[in-house]
């Protein structure tokens, strides 16, 4: 099939980076700031305005609240049923003690940048790593997250927009994806396509390996394997533009190309 092809014959080069379709592992503790790498210089403007050291704002090391342990929650186990988690009392979902909550950046403490969404962390951090990383999670279309919202509360898209997210940044000339539109909403699959047309536009090679009909209109050149699915495909049946694949083909995606644009 599709993935076949290309991760046999591609993906083991050392200039390839491939994104495929494994579920990326988190505990509650894991979130987007610490998936990414983005709670690093977080911790370090800090520290760096508060004279303090970096570790204090990690939710995982001593300025952690004690009661909680740096979850904002205290989750109990009730054996037979399902197990509730509540607001840590002691500081009052804040994750961290009262002495780190008085440290500050741009008037937000730490606590407060982790309750951020993308979107508004964005706007606070104009530039550095900071910046880099949450363009990228913007660009793949999670800029609603919180930073510091439990990896275990993501569905399953999310979880591979997060991925996606941190593979594009790796150093390579061909990129493959192996079909990165799972789990996402139409609006969220354009500002895909902006991501990979501005890969392109840096000089790189984007395969992406999709049964999309917007990802397939989308792209220069198709490679088409049928003639069918499963035992009735492994065949290479058309290769060309898109354009060319809709005006002259005959094969299943094709004519499924061709409703999806309206085309008679």
């Amino acid at each position: 099939g599709k993935s076949s092809l290309i991760h046999g014959s591609l993906a083991h080069r050392d200039d390839v980076v491939v994104v495929d379709q494994s579920a990326i592992r988190g505990s509650r503790r894991s979130n987007p700031a610490t998936y990414t790498g983005l709670l690093d210089p977080i911790r370090a403007a800090f520290a760096k305005a508060n004279g303090v050291k970096a570790s204090l704002f990690s939710a995982n090391s001593e300025g952690a609240c004690p009661k909680c342990k740096g979850l904002g929650v205290i989750y109990t186990d009730l054996a037979m049923m399902a197990g509730v988690a509540s607001v840590c009392e002691e500081c009052e979902g804040r994750r961290f003690t009262p002495q780190v909550l008085t440290y500050e950046l741009r008037d937000k403490n730490i606590s407060e940048v982790f309750g951020m969404s993308v979107a508004e962390a964005r706007e606070f951090f104009d530039g550095g790593t900071a910046r880099t990383v949450l363009d990228r999670l913007a660009d793949v279309g999670l800029g609603y997250l919180t930073l510091g919202q439990p990896l275990t509360t993501l569905s399953g898209g999310e979880r591979q927009r997060l991925k996606l997210a941190i593979r594009m940044a790796e150093k390579g000339s061909t990129y493959i994806l192996d079909e990165p539109t799972t789990g996402l909403h139409l609006a969220d699959v354009d500002q895909l396509l902006a991501l990979l047309d501005r890969i392109v536009d840096a000089g790189n090679t984007v395969i992406v390996i999709e049964h999309h009909q917007a990802v397939m209109a989308h792209a220069d050149w198709l490679i088409d394997l049928g003639p069918g699915a499963g035992h009735d495909g492994g065949r290479v049946v058309f290769t060309g533009t898109p354009a060319e694949l809709v005006e002259t083909a005959s094969t299943l995606t094709a004519r499924h190309l061709r409703e999806y644009l309206g085309k008679p």
